[in-house]
């Protein structure tokens, strides 16, 4: 951790001693690192400053940096001489820790992690500017690729890409509603983090046995037939007994324990809520710990980032930036709307006795949908009804790598609660068009499911370019008229799949380069890409480009 993350600039005390700890409960649940207090604000101002240790904050976007008091009035004040805390924060400027000190509650330690406390930035960071490498750089010859996908069918891709090339921005959904992470939202709100934290354990770093350790607590999931035996088990990891610490420095553990201890903390200030921990991820748990203490999903990605050790070039992005609680809705061909990613996707049956268990997300218990999907949307907490459909904001860091890719790839897995989701924000569809010359990948599923029941590769195709130009969204969505050629170049298939290409109407619609990889079936006959063998087709085409 100390090789990771710089100590702070200063020589009246070590940033790991007791005596580095300067900040209360109270700071410790303001706002950070995305919504800093507003500098007119001085009360508030004045109250983080003399929490901080010896660091800056950077204003979001402005390269302002706050001035240092030229002479400070009390011991207090000397101690911390940034006071004008204004603006947003970014993970680059100061890097957060949480430790618990005894029986006083959690505290803070900001810590300097790009420059001493003299050195003025060149100019404003920006969020995906992180330039403290975790792990060694590739280098800038590798292409850069922009990645829509789910948390489940393109991981084991994502890892045989992270060998070819670590400069990968993965655009993953947030309104996952099943399992573990459904239990998080239902007690804390919030977006969903499953996606996020599965697509971050495939990228961590595996290289030594304390890495390995890391990613083994983070992968954990407690007992899933006996609540009382999860909670057991949950208990003792919180407290620090559990053998999964076994090979986890004290650096590591301090650090990762902090943010269960949190997460814990906030399931028991919502007393009305029963939280059931049955066949919870602690990875998950150390999520939603982080997110609701920065109260900023992209400042939890760089926790665990740092944590786990994923490659400084590698992004794990949500497509939506904000802690709003929405749900993801589904409009289908006779009007019926259907409300919840559990629910188009894979229902399952309610009640203990279930097949399917209670808290367990399986797509083998879902039956045929009514009729046919005709868009994706996003409803608000209010109602099920197209009167309570809701446009958020794309991720602004989405667009950005969007601009400056030299590839894109549209992942297999479910159409419409996987991919759809991310494409049909306002911003993507322009950037996506407007990037002419470059690669756009579609890796076609290899069977169909509840979702794609009945459609075909041009159905497939269709769909992405009706997610793209948000079409049926209505005026407010700015709908796009992009023919699919703006969206689609290149399609790949599986060799043993099941939907059908046809290649005369594919042509029609302006893609061209069809090309079929090696798969393998499963047991329910369903054809599986060779992750090696997609991610060595994607090399060839994107070094032959």
């Amino acid at each position: 951790v100390r090789d990771r993350v710089p100590t702070v600039a200063t020589t009246r005390f070590d940033a790991f001693s007791p005596r580095a700890i300067g900040a209360t409960r109270e700071a410790a649940t303001t706002r950070v690192p995305g919504h800093f207090r507003s500098s007119r604000n001085r009360g508030n101002a004045a109250t983080w400053s003399t929490r901080m240790v010896g660091t800056r904050v950077a204003r979001w976007g402005s390269g302002h940096v706050a001035a240092p008091r030229k002479e400070a009035s009390s011991a207090r004040s000397r101690r911390c001489p940034w006071t004008d805390c204004s603006g947003r924060n970014d993970e680059r400027s100061v890097f957060w820790r949480r430790r618990r000190s005894k029986d006083i509650g959690f505290c803070l330690v900001a810590m300097d992690a790009k420059a001493s406390l003299d050195t003025e930035p060149a100019s404003a960071p920006s969020l995906l500017d992180w330039t403290e490498p975790v792990l060694g750089s590739q280098g800038k010859d590798k292409p850069s690729l922009v990645v829509f996908s789910g948390g489940t069918a393109f991981n084991s891709v994502a890892e045989h890409l992270s060998n070819y090339t670590t400069r990968v921005s993965h655009v993953l959904p947030v309104s996952d509603d099943g399992g573990s992470t459904a239990e998080i939202v239902r007690v804390l709100g919030g977006p969903a983090v499953g996606d996020i934290r599965s697509r971050c354990l495939r990228l961590s770093d595996t290289g030594n046995a304390e890495a390995r350790a890391v990613r083994s607590l983070l992968a954990h999931r407690l007992p899933e037939e006996d609540e009382q035996k999860a909670k057991f088990e949950w208990f003792s990891i919180v407290e620090g007994n559990h053998e999964l610490w076994n090979g986890i420095s004290d650096p590591y553990k301090h650090t990762i324990r902090a943010f269960l201890v949190h997460f814990h903390a906030q399931i028991l200030r919502h007393s009305s809520e029963r939280f059931r921990f049955s066949n919870g991820s602690v990875g998950n748990f150390f999520f939603a710990g982080a997110r609701t203490f920065f109260r900023s999903m992209e400042a939890a990605i760089f926790m665990y980032a740092r944590v786990s050790g994923i490659p400084s070039e590698s992004y794990v992005l949500p497509s939506i930036r904000g802690e709003d609680r929405i749900a993801l809705g589904a409009e289908l061909n006779d009007g019926t709307i259907i409300r919840g990613q559990n629910a188009i996707s894979h229902p399952s049956e309610a009640g203990p006795s279930s097949p399917c268990g209670q808290n367990r997300v399986t797509k083998e218990c879902s039956s045929p949908l009514s009729s046919p999907i005709a868009r994706i949307l996003y409803l608000s907490t209010e109602g099920d009804h197209l009167m309570h459909e809701v446009f958020p904001s794309v991720n602004p860091s989405v667009v950005e790598q969007l601009e400056k890719a030299d590839a894109l790839v549209y992942g297999m897995g479910s159409l419409y609660t996987s991919i759809c989701p991310s494409l049909i924000l306002r911003g993507v569809g322009e950037a996506v068009s407007g990037r002419t010359g470059i690669r756009k990948f579609l890796v076609l599923n290899g069977a169909l499911d509840r979702e794609t029941e009945g459609m075909d590769a041009v159905d497939f195709v269709l769909a992405i370019t009706n997610a793209l130009n948000r079409r049926g969204a209505g005026k407010l969505s700015c709908p796009l008229s992009h023919p699919p050629s703006a969206y689609i170049t290149t399609l790949l298939y599986p060799k043993d799949g099941t939907v059908r290409v046809d290649v005369e109407r594919l042509a029609s619609l302006g893609i061209h380069h069809l090309v079929e990889v090696s798969s393998t079936v499963d047991s329910h006959g369903r054809a599986l890409y060779c992750p090696a063998a997609l991610v060595t087709t994607l090399q060839e085409h994107l070094e032959s480009a």
